[in-house]
């Protein structure tokens, strides 16, 4: 399902997660739950993988993860501020040491000059510590792409916060 340079990275997050005894979640949107699924596509994930949060719309962010709706109103669902929101508020539903958060517009329509198609916004948040932001603009490389890469840059963020563990 997932090309061997995504599984390839996501064993190196697994392991380096599991020589560290923690644990992993994610708060997806415009992923719809693929980060976890390149995850849980390796055999054994079940002891670094806590849970993913698949919050598709403003309802569900704010539901699910506490997204305050002034966020969203202020600054909308592609945001830095959401991406932070969907992040912490992921730890505080779980019992993960690390969340990664990912918002953005994958495609092919729904872009704006503001928001453009391929615009993602991640946040990574480490439990008693730092939320790290990273915006990534693809650009219009397809929706498949789009998303593609948005999982291998937030497997790559994984990466960054577990060596601060």
């Amino acid at each position: 399902m997932f090309d061997d340079e995504l599984v390839s990275l996501a064993t190196e997050v697994l392991d380096r997660a599991r020589a560290k005894g923690i644990h992993l979640a994610s708060a997806e949107s415009c992923t719809g739950g693929l980060i976890m699924g390149c995850l849980t596509e390796i055999a054994g994930s079940s002891d670094v993988v806590d849970r993913g949060f698949i919050t598709y719309t403003n309802r569900a962010k704010m539901e699910v993860l506490g997204v305050p709706a002034d966020i969203i109103r202020d600054h909308g669902a592609v945001s830095e501020a959401c991406a932070r929101a969907m992040a912490n508020g992921a730890l505080a539903a779980s019992s993960a040491t690390i969340a990664v958060a990912v918002t953005g517009v994958a495609g092919p329509g729904g872009g704006s000059v503001e928001k453009p198609v391929g615009l993602v916004h991640f946040a990574a948040s480490l439990r008693g510590g730092e939320t790290r932001p990273l915006e990534k603009r693809f650009g219009d490389i397809g929706r498949s792409n789009v998303r593609r890469e948005t999982v291998h840059s937030a497997l790559n963020l994984y990466l960054e916060l577990i060596e601060l563990v």
